[in-house]
């Protein structure tokens, strides 16, 4: 039976930190305004739900989970309905963005197979349908009047666009476009939902008039009757089976034979082809792939917050948890006692914040971007691409890792399912491959890094994340390092300006020794993956100093502000240790200035231990959020764990079927 009181470890924690919490979640939601919102969302989504049901989610079949996921999809829809009727009677509909957002990932826990329709779909049909294909079908997607997803990647393309096989052929004599998928690896193969929920889909393909290619577009096209919901003629449709994760999101294939679409089914806001066969080319070629940018964006969003669940639950769990003396005459202590444990737990609550940070800075820019593409202005694409790019990797790479960390650091109960540390691991790690795997995406930050580099070498205009470059062309040496927030992004920022330097050099070398571009582009590629990385990292240090030292910290208390110094302090120095091999090669350092840097860590973590537990409480999710027996807000990990096990299915009798069909039998054959 679980105790209704809080555990008095976690109580003590949260009675000892110095500053309001309800300040910091304020802050971390972005205003109060914002916090009493998505407040008042979960609360409204998460009401009268069946969570034991969702607890025992783990043990259902393959099919049962993904009639679970659609149910559940469902009826989160229709509560985001009722929930823009009550809340806002007439006014601007909100709840497609809600659907997928994470104040309500609690009430779809096997995943939302019609995710994709919102996150991407309902996006790139705004972005890329004319007026009136959007009113003739892009507002029956919007309106879940039909179901829907968004089918680019292939079963032998992903991340490579330009490489993927399915045509589309225009023929004028019928008006329309002919789609096929020639053979096995031009299948499309893994959009969210295909398998058995959409009846519609945004089909990638390329373009082919008179057998001569156009490039990549995309092509509305419904694959199921809306009725009966069976494929239509020379739809080859179904799902891809089970995965890691992603349980419920119905992920499927497709293949089409000679499927006919009127031309007016081409999304036709930016390139078009005209019923002679006429083509008229788009203004910029990345506008195709812009639904992509914006995938990235809530890539980086995401998770920042599956960071941050994770350290919630485990920096709870290190406040409960005793074990291991470190007075070997004195009780056992709470592991969050155990400065080992601090480095365990502590850098990654910081990386949550970072990249949280850094996230809300790339859709600032996204913002802008969108503004500039409606007045016909795309000189800020590339400099958004890159940078979506580049969080994208970093924060997928770096929360996978942490969260796998702090899965470590629960000890043994953090490999349960309903620690549900794994599912987040899952979740994190997913996005290290979709929308773009992170070595590709990195090298093409390379590439943007090496045309940017060029440009600072000719005294070129730069845009405004790549500044720095000019910098590094103009001086050779670091100056003074001092140690200060604002000496550690710059010397972020000078050994990224550097490691482009030489991937420059080691590019243009084998340019000059005969190689193709292609060739020295691959030959280069270990630098320029790296010069990539050091350029996400130099802004996501940036994106933190600014916030925390910038005009917003005269809004705060002080209280606030001198744990999120803390939490800028542990993040730079972490990372600066952790890049020291970098560092060095370009900036004079003593020993004296490497053992300020470790002893500044070890200071840091000990300022922050009284302070966690109120950090991750700011970050406010909810127990049905977390979903974890170590992480909920009371405390009580053991009593959760062993109520979790008792309601495991095979505890619901003392004598399994097996014993009486395998086990008993085979101890009584004397074999």
């Amino acid at each position: 039976m679980v105790p209704n009181s809080v555990n008095p470890d976690l109580q003590k924690e949260r009675d000892g930190a110095s500053f309001n919490r309800e300040e910091f979640a304020s802050w971390w939601a972005g205003g109060a305004e914002s916090l009493k919102f998505k407040r008042d969302v979960k609360e409204y989504m998460l009401k009268g739900l069946n969570h034991a049901d969702h607890a025992l989610l783990y043990y259902k079949s393959h099919e049962e989970i993904c009639d679970f996921s659609v149910r559940t999809a469902i009826e989160t829809g229709k509560r985001l309905r009722r929930l823009q009727e009550e809340r806002n009677p007439g006014g601007d509909e909100y709840w497609p963005e809600l659907y997928a957002s994470p104040e309500v990932w609690a009430a779809t826990p096997a995943g939302n197979p019609f995710g994709v329709q919102y996150v991407m779909l309902v996006k790139a049909l705004k972005a890329q349908c004319t007026p009136e294909q959007y009113e003739e079908f892009g507002k029956r997607v919007e309106r879940f009047e039909v179901c829907a997803t968004y089918a680019q990647t292939e079963l032998g393309h992903g991340t490579y666009l330009r490489g993927l096989e399915t045509r589309a052929d225009y023929d004028r004599q019928a008006d329309e476009f002919v789609l096929n998928t020639p053979k096995i690896s031009s299948y499309k193969w893994w959009p969210g939902g295909l398998g058995h929920c959409s009846n519609h889909c945004l089909l990638v393909a390329q373009l082919y008039i008179d057998n001569q290619p156009k490039g990549i577009h995309m092509f509305y096209v419904q694959v199921r009757d809306e009725n009966t919901h069976e494929p239509l003629p020379g739809v080859h449709i179904g799902e891809i089976g089970k995965k890691m994760g992603f349980i419920g999101v119905n992920n499927g294939f497709l293949g089409v034979k000679n499927v006919r679409i009127p031309r007016t089914r081409m999304l036709m806001r930016h390139a078009q082809v005209k019923a002679d066969g006429t083509y008229v080319k788009s203004p910029a070629d990345v506008l195709t792939y812009f639904a992509m940018v914006h995938t990235r964006c809530i890539i980086a969003r995401n998770n920042a917050l599956f960071l941050a669940m994770a350290a919630t639950i485990a920096t709870r769990y290190a406040a409960v948890r005793r074990q291991s003396p470190i007075n070997p005459k004195a009780p056992e202590p709470q592991i969050i006692d155990h400065v080992t444990q601090q480095l365990k737990v502590f850098p990654e609550i910081a990386s949550s914040l970072a990249y949280h940070l850094a996230s809300n800075n790339l859709w600032g820019l996204y913002s802008v971007t969108i503004n500039d593409i409606a007045r016909g202005k795309y000189e800020r694409l590339p400099e958004l691409h890159s940078l979506s790019c580049a969080l994208k990797v970093l924060c997928s790479t770096d929360s996978s890792l942490g969260i796998e960390r702090l899965r470590l650091a629960c000890g043994g109960h953090g490999y349960l399912t309903s620690a549900n540390l794994s599912n987040l691991y899952i979740s994190a790690t997913a996005a290290c491959t979709y929308e773009g795997e992170n070595t590709v995406l990195l090298l093409q930050i390379g590439r943007f890094l090496m045309k940017s580099w060029r440009a600072a070498l000719a005294g070129a205009p730069l845009a405004p994340t790549v500044n720095y470059l000019a910098d590094g062309v103009r001086n050779a040496e670091f100056g003074a390092w001092t140690g200060s927030w604002e000496n550690l992004v710059d010397a972020m920022k000078f050994v990224a300006a550097n490691k482009t330097r030489l991937a420059y050099k080691s590019l243009t070398n084998r340019l000059e020794k005969g190689e193709t571009e292609e060739e020295a582009a691959n030959h280069t590629g270990i630098e320029l993956i790296q010069a990539a990385e050091l350029h996400g990292r130099a802004f996501v240090f940036g994106s933190f100093v600014s916030e925390v030292t910038g005009a917003k910290s005269k809004t705060r208390s002080a209280s606030l502000n001198a744990v999120l110094e803390l939490l800028l302090e542990l993040y730079l120095i972490h990372v600066t240790l952790k890049q020291m091999s970098d560092i060095l090669r370009f900036i004079n350092l003593s020993d004296a200035d490497l053992s300020k840097l470790q002893e500044r860590l070890e200071t840091t973590l000990t300022k922050l231990r009284p302070e966690a537990v109120a950090i991750v409480d700011g970050f406010d999710f909810t127990d049905q959020q977390l979903s974890s027996t170590l992480g909920s807000f009371d405390g009580n990990a053991y009593e959760h764990i062993f109520e979790a096990a008792m309601n495991s299915p095979m505890n619901q009798k003392s004598v399994p079927k097996f014993f009486h069909e395998h086990l008993g039998p085979f101890m009584k054959s004397n074999i």
